[in-house]
């Protein structure tokens, strides 16, 4: 784990709100639960100076994204933000059931009317992040950190892919597969082809292969390998075509489909569930190329992998090179809670919550 360990250290910087596209709407309350605002409006009439501190905690272990976006969207939209007070753990940090990540200090209506935002921001980048993070600690357990590929893009809505990007990055993801996901840190997606570029070409996936390396021929030459469903037959005839130019092979079967080899190889079937990218397709795969002397050819697997496929694999030394994931990272199972619990320097919370004082937490200055 200490490659993981390491990425989330480095990260000393916060992002600031230059970096993100926040909806002028926000200052309108378009996005607030329409009781935040109407407390705003008491609070603004009938206790216009109370000072009261929110804190924000979840009740799991996880590694915490989104603080930055949240400082930023309280320094762009919160009333008087010079005069707000606020601690916060780093994105990044490993956070641990109840601990308190955020506290903001100042008066109600400069900022209230935030809270549920917040928490759907903390919430949304946490589960992004936490899911990455427990898919490069299983994608390590052989002894060595293997590349994971986040592929997220077709499975939540496009706005959403620089904000995922970014988390799946804080996680520890190798890679983001657009260019969206990359945008806060500065970087570029990485992809090779999809199963459209071989149907271009009629299923020929040495004619596909040729076109996209003439294209490309800067790019690491990785060939989809699943779309005629006989990942060893084509694997064998780019490795023949291409030889030591190819560096890979990708196979993304169908959880629906069971591959050719399996059809030829009858004899092996009764114990196994032989669909989509299974363990004995990729060990065959593996022992083929090598019988032919194809060693440096690497193995890429996608389609359906979650954190326990993953482990799975790596717990019966499944010979994958790398990883591509996509909709098991992006479920939200991290919730944020935002709590009053101060007001005017004495304790005065619901039944229940009280100040959690965390001395992880760092002061936020303003510039």
């Amino acid at each position: 784990m200490k490659e993981i360990e390491l990425k989330l250290q480095g990260k000393l910087n916060r992002l600031t709100n230059h970096t993100f596209k926040f909806d002028e709407r926000i200052k309108d309350g378009w996005f607030s639960a329409v009781y935040f605002l109407k407390t705003k409006e008491i609070a603004k009439k009938h206790k216009p100076d109370a000072v009261i501190t929110m804190q924000f905690f979840q009740k799991t272990h996880a590694v915490i994204c989104g603080t930055d976006e949240v400082i930023a969207l309280l320094h762009t939209f919160a009333d008087n933000p010079q005069n707000l007070e606020i601690h916060s753990l780093k994105d990044g940090d490993q956070i641990s059931p109840f601990e308190t990540v955020l506290t903001i200090k100042g008066r109600y209506q400069d900022f209230g009317y935030l809270e549920g935002i917040i928490d759907g921001i903390l919430a949304r980048r946490t589960s992004v992040a936490t899911s990455v993070y427990n898919v490069m600690k299983a994608a390590s357990l052989s002894g060595k950190q293997k590349p994971v590929i986040f592929m997220g893009d077709r499975d939540d809505h496009f706005t959403q892919q620089a904000g995922d990007g970014y988390a799946a990055f804080i996680g520890g993801s190798t890679a983001q597969a657009t260019h969206a996901m990359n945008e806060w840190w500065g970087k570029k997606g990485m992809g090779t082809m999809p199963h459209a570029l071989i149907q271009l070409f009629n299923g020929d996936i040495v004619e596909a292969t040729k076109a996209y390396k003439e294209t490309f021929p800067e790019d690491e030459l990785i060939t989809l390998v699943d779309y005629n469903n006989d990942v060893i037959t084509d694997s064998l005839k780019v490795a023949r075509e291409f030889g030591q130019e190819l560096k890979g092979v990708r196979v993304d079967t169908s959880r629906m489909m069971i591959d050719k080899y399996f059809l030829r190889n009858q004899h092996v079937l009764g114990t196994f569930d032989p669909r989509g990218v299974n363990m004995q397709l990729i060990n065959a795969l593996r022992d083929a190329l090598d019988e032919e002397g194809y060693q440096h050819v690497k193995i890429v697997v996608s389609g359906g992998f979650n954190e326990d496929r993953i482990r799975q694999f790596e717990e019966n030394q499944v010979p994958v090179d790398m990883y591509g994931v996509g909709s098991s990272l992006l479920k939200i199972h991290v919730g944020f809670t935002g709590d009053n619990v101060v007001i005017d320097g004495s304790p005065e919370a619901k039944a229940g919550r009280k100040l959690r004082p965390n001395p992880r937490l760092e002061k936020v200055e303003f510039e």
